[in-house]
């Protein structure tokens, strides 16, 4: 893949390459320069947004979470609740 440089230093990301990395507009990328190579990588920094609501149905507490942040598993939850009291 090949990318241009504009007059004001920016580069376009090809699509093809944020779908593979899920990249979405305005996320915080680092840069990091090795020799003669640019690398940019997902900031570390970033941390996913999360919404509190509540389940129409029941009423219950609901967290939420963006577009692109993984999923749990069925094992991850009960791994993580089997640390609770």
């Amino acid at each position: 893949m090949k990318t241009k440089l504009s007059s004001k230093g920016q580069v376009v990301l090809p699509v093809s390459a944020r779908r593979v990395l899920g990249l979405e507009a305005g996320e915080l990328l680092d840069v990091a320069v090795e020799g003669e190579r640019l690398i940019l990588s997902r900031s570390r920094d970033t941390k996913p947004k999360v919404t509190l609501g509540s389940d129409p149905v029941t009423g219950l507490p609901v967290l939420s979470a963006a577009p692109g942040t993984p999923k749990l598993t069925g094992a991850q939850v009960a791994e993580i609740l089997a640390d609770f009291p």
